[in-house]
């Protein structure tokens, strides 16, 4: 589940009718045998005499990978060092330390301060594992569960983690999470109670798959209600001020706006437990923000901070020749990369009219040439973003297969999709030229274009018949990104749009981006999705989330996407999931929704040579907050040569 925010009342949350439950269970039962008779309530589960398994962590399929009672996490040090910094930068700026409210901008990291049940490795897919409890208990139909606390969890205060902790900030999740996040979670939990001070009772909803539940529940962050209730805290405003948490971290020094540091907590409860082991070396995480990314790189050069992980092609082929590197002061690597693409792309906003046509989408997304930008601008280090699960193995290739034509049968005869979805490969943008302009390209756009009933004008604009002309906005709050948008635009004028390039503050962009604005054509994103998607594709592409959510910025209302995301749900084995996947992907590629950026399966960063390591690092994380160290030879040896 993505990170909750902010949201509407339970009793508010809006139910989106879908196209009817034979639909629904054709595509289910047809694709994947899937039961339409879920889990019963707890007390029936036990009467039907469901065996109950009790655990240290719980995987979606299969077996965890690390057993009870092991020592510490494979990828660790558990010798690594505590002591030193770690720096990094931001951009932009922030007035708030509240990660789960709409209003103002949480600072970076700023939800470092809380902890939850369960949590994830970095060698692992799938899998979550007891941080905050000791063990986790739940029949196998996985219908309810019950976390008992550790002995010994704390908040950083000092006081105890109660069970009536997660149960309160259950229920303020629930009653001012952000709206998407809160929807998703009043459709899943029946109801949460305190069995006692360390044993949580979660009972789940009859109806809904209840695969990924446990997990999902299990990730809840969990704030301290004495703290909150002694200080009239109110969880929708923001506030320089965090909640109370129970993190290995703590608020140290903060500069508003330009600078946070985050100080690790002596009396960490966790300190021992295996899960941790190795990790949270650092006695400081200081974070520098600015508003310029060239700033940035040049607070760097100086020393302002110590580790860049690097984002700008022209930089990493150009810029690393400063006097720190040469002198071996700063080292410049590549680490491999195993997580599926970040999926960047521009998403259209469906809410605006002119948008709702896929013609008109796909001829402004012809108009982006990436394989020149791509030599021209980034020094041919990226790949085109082709897939939703990209540089992963749920990317389909080729026409579907017999398993997917299972899935996606019931939706054409429906007509709800086109028949070529059964035959053909999936959408991909064609290759472009060497040129800024590619003629074939903008030959096609302009076919599509006349079609769609936007004619060019005398004045080479392009009009409806209601004599509206096609316009299009693209926001930019990053100075570095005018270089790839600037020739987008001239490409688009060429087509006949009026094609604007609007640069804005990051304040602006964040006010613009959300909800209800939504005032944007296209916005610069980050379309997330998991190997083992969940309930975040309802976030990111649900009809339900579409006027609500920060994350759904399409606006996609879509009968076929929403039956695929219940599919995709209740799949019961990795096999199921990935032809359901493969089969959510072609559809979501086919109704072209976005403009697909790049993406890179490497790591690039620098960093003063002050810090070890693990080698090699685990697939699925960079890790420099987490499991990185301070090398304090290293350290004194700049320090000596006045480095640092």
């Amino acid at each position: 589940m993505t990170s909750p925010r902010h949201a509407p009342a339970a009793a508010r949350v809006r139910s989106i009718p879908r196209r009817g439950p034979d639909l629904r269970s054709r595509i289910v039962q047809s694709a994947l045998g899937i039961s339409l008779v879920l889990a019963a309530s707890a007390s029936s589960a036990i009467e039907a005499g469901n065996d109950w398994i009790e655990s240290h962590g719980i995987s979606t399929f299969g077996d965890l990978k690390y057993p009870a009672g092991f020592a510490h996490l494979d990828y660790v040090n558990p010798e690594a060092p505590k002591g030193g910094e770690m720096s990094i930068w931001a951009f932009g700026s922030f007035d708030s330390m509240n990660p789960y409210t709409t209003k103002g901008r949480a600072a970076a990291a700023s939800s470092i301060f809380f902890e939850s049940m369960l949590v994830g490795t970095a060698d692992e897919i799938g899998a979550s594992y007891c941080l905050l409890c000791e063990s986790i208990a739940y029949p196998e139909d996985r219908s309810e569960a019950i976390f008992t606390l550790h002995p010994d969890v704390a908040f950083s205060d000092g006081t105890p983690l109660t069970a009536e902790d997660a149960v309160f900030s259950f229920n303020i999740l629930l009653e001012k999470g952000l709206p998407s996040f809160r929807a998703q979670l009043a459709q899943k939990v029946e109801s949460v109670e305190a069995l006692d001070d360390r044993r949580v009772h979660f009972v789940f909803k009859e109806g809904i798959p209840t695969r990924d539940l446990i997990s999902d529940v299990g990730g809840l962050p969990v704030f301290s209600k004495a703290d909150y209730e002694a200080n009239d805290r109110d969880f929708e405003e923001s506030s320089l001020e965090p909640l109370l948490g129970s993190g290995p971290y703590t608020l140290g020094r903060m500069d508003v706006g330009q600078t946070i540091v985050y100080e690790r907590n002596p009396d960490y409860w966790g300190e021992d437990i295996p899960i941790n082991i190795g990790r949270n070396n650092f006695d400081d995480l200081r974070i520098e923000y600015y508003a310029d990314y060239n700033a940035a790189f040049e607070g760097f050069k100086a020393g302002t901070y110590t580790f860049r992980n690097e984002a700008s092609s022209i930089l990493w082929a150009t810029g690393y020749d400063f006097p720190a590197l040469q002198k071996g002061h700063v080292t410049k690597q590549e680490f491999a990369n195993g997580n599926k693409a970040t999926n960047q792309a521009w998403a259209f906003n469906l809410r605006r009219e002119r948008f709702q046509d896929p013609r008109v989408r796909e001829a402004i997304a012809l108009m982006f040439n990436f394989e020149w930008s791509n030599e021209t601008l980034f020094y041919g280090i990226y790949d085109r973003v082709e897939s939703f699960w990209d540089n992963s193995y749920l990317e389909p290739e080729g026409p579907p297969s017999d398993a997917e034509i299972a899935i996606l049968q019931p939706l054409v005869d429906e007509g709800l999709l086109d028949a070529s979805i059964l035959t053909d490969p999936p959408y991909s943008l064609p290759v472009s030229g060497s040129r800024q302009l590619d003629r074939g390209n903008l030959r096609t756009a302009s076919a599509l274009l006349d079609e769609a009933g936007w004619p060019v004008g005398d004045d080479g604009l392009r009009r409806n018949a209601q004599g509206e002309v096609l316009q299009i906005e693209i926001l930019n709050d990053s100075q570095t990104f005018d270089r790839v948008i600037n020739p987008f635009v001239e490409n688009l004028k060429r087509l006949g749009v009026d094609a604007r390039h609007s640069r804005v503050d990051n304040a602006q962009m964040t006010a613009r981006e959300r909800p209800p604005q939504y005032d944007y054509d296209v916005a610069q994103t980050f379309l997330s999705t998991a190997y083992i998607p969940g309930t975040e594709l309802r976030q990111f592409f649900g009809s339900e989330t579409a006027d609500t959510s920060t994350f759904n910025k399409m606006g996609l209302k879509d009968p076929a996407v929403d039956a695929l995301i219940d599919v995709v749900l209740e799949a019961k084995s990795k096999e199921e999931t990935i032809t359901a996947v493969k089969a959510l992907d072609r559809v979501l590629r086919a109704k072209k929704l976005w403009i697909p950026q790049w993406n890179k399966n490497t790591h690039t960063v620098a960093f003063y040579d002050i810090y070890g390591h693990p080698d090699p690092l685990p697939p699925y994380s960079l890790g420099q907050l987490d499991f990185w160290w301070w090398d304090a030879e290293k350290a004194a040896r700049l320090e000596a040569e006045g480095a640092l």
